[in-house]
């Protein structure tokens, strides 16, 4: 099967995945490449890029290694977290001794946290690159959250993230995705309790790196390595409707959506992927998600004053939201520098919730973690001085349209 990526501007699939999934030999393209750059020396192999078999296969084709060894790699990576091949004490000093010339433990460098007064750390990490990865750290009683990122910037352009002014830099690599988690438990240890939750919520759109995504939750969810519950991992897309099918179909992860708008109008105002595939095309898309008994796709609403928080917007939710089992996750909108959005009152938000409870839809808010380190909901990144042309075209409506100091 072919897989695409598709352009936000257009219905024609801008280029396809098919060699990174074509199987040679029942062996993955990519995993046969790393094998060739393992055998010649030549390249260093990211081992966190690959699930247990594929390690199997890897040392096979690569170094010659009996398929026993490609689980007791993958369990040093996963499960005792190793941070040397010399502490990988049941491999043979001979390939201890190849991979360390020829691959490495970890492609991410950590560089520091900033710690919240309400325990919330945001992590930063440096790639091989220089590009700089931020993980939140969302402490809770005893079952932490780790919140993950997906993609160096976005190019999504939702006019209330931060992250958007990034623009997107590039796609992180399924290592790099993973090893953001395998890290944070190295840090953080056993603060509060150990680290349940994953969500895929921090910079970057999961679904516009669906690859290395879907690899990513192989590799978490395999319980001889980092062994989280599927029920226990939620990606949230800005509503990429064709890679939605795909999550669903290749893992049985909890999808979150984020909304934030009732109209078409409104939600292509702030959010540019609605201009390709716009509410009704999400809301099918939902509506054939595979969900197990009990379970809930949560749409998250972010809260905006004089944008798209009265209780008409309220009404609309709900219809809107009517017959797809599903939960409701506002979050009032968290600020961030040169944004021209503020947000809602007390009085605002608490009616807007309140609207709901009274017609039994299930809604909860979410509590405002880590805002003063930059590390709430929509704060991640660095963007430079000049903003991405499509976030600044995007935005303009709105600062023509604030008050003036």
């Amino acid at each position: 099967m072919c897989h695409y990526a598709y352009s936000l501007s257009d219905q024609q699939p801008r280029f396809c995945f098919c060699e990174s999934i074509t199987m040679t030999s029942e062996m993955p393209v990519h995993v046969a490449e790393a094998a060739e750059k393992l055998k010649e020396g030549a390249e260093t192999i990211d081992l966190m890029d690959f699930s247990q078999g594929e390690l199997t296969q890897l040392l096979k084709a690569g170094l010659g290694e009996p398929g026993f060894r490609g689980k007791q790699l993958f369990q040093w990576l996963f499960t005792h977290m190793a941070q040397e091949f010399d502490e990988m004490t049941n491999l043979s000093k001979d390939l201890r001794s190849q991979l360390a010339e020829r691959a490495r433990v970890s492609p991410l460098k950590f560089k520091g946290a900033h710690d919240s007064p309400d325990g919330t750390a945001k992590l930063t990490f440096s790639c091989e690159d220089g590009a700089v990865v931020e993980t939140v750290f969302i402490p809770a009683d005893g079952r932490n959250t780790l919140c993950i990122s997906s993609q160096v910037g976005c190019a999504m352009g939702c006019t209330f993230c931060y992250t958007a002014k990034m623009g997107l830099h590039r796609n992180l690599s399924t290592a790099e995705i993973v090893d953001q988690v395998v890290q944070a438990r190295r840090q953080m240890g056993d603060v509060n309790g150990h680290i349940g939750n994953i969500v895929f919520m921090g910079m970057g759109e999961p679904l516009h790196n669906v690859d290395n995504v879907i690899r990513a939750i192989h590799i978490l969810t395999d319980d001889q390595g980092l062994n989280f519950s599927r029920r226990r991992i939620t990606v949230s897309t800005s509503g990429m409707v064709p890679a939605i099918k795909r999550l669903g179909e290749e893992t049985d992860v909890q999808l979150a959506i984020s909304l934030n708008a009732t109209t078409d109008k409104t939600r292509s105002e702030i959010m540019p992927v609605n201009d390709r595939w716009n509410i009704e095309a999400l809301l099918e898309a939902l509506r054939e998600f595979p969900l197990s008994n009990r379970e809930r796709i949560t749409f998250e609403y972010v809260l905006i004053k004089d944008v798209n928080d009265t209780l008409d917007d309220a009404q609309r939710l709900i219809e809107l939201t009517r017959g797809i089992p599903s939960k409701i996750n506002l979050i009032p909108f968290n600020s961030h520098p040169r944004t021209p959005f503020e947000t809602p009152s007390e009085k605002t938000i608490d009616a807007f919730k309140q609207y709901l409870v009274d017609r039994n839809v299930g809604v909860y808010r979410r509590r405002t973690r880590g805002d003063d380190e930059m590390a709430a909901c929509g704060q991640l990144g660095s963007p430079g001085e000049k903003e991405p042309a499509h976030v600044r075209k995007k935005l303009a409506k709105f600062r023509d349209e604030s008050p003036r100091p």
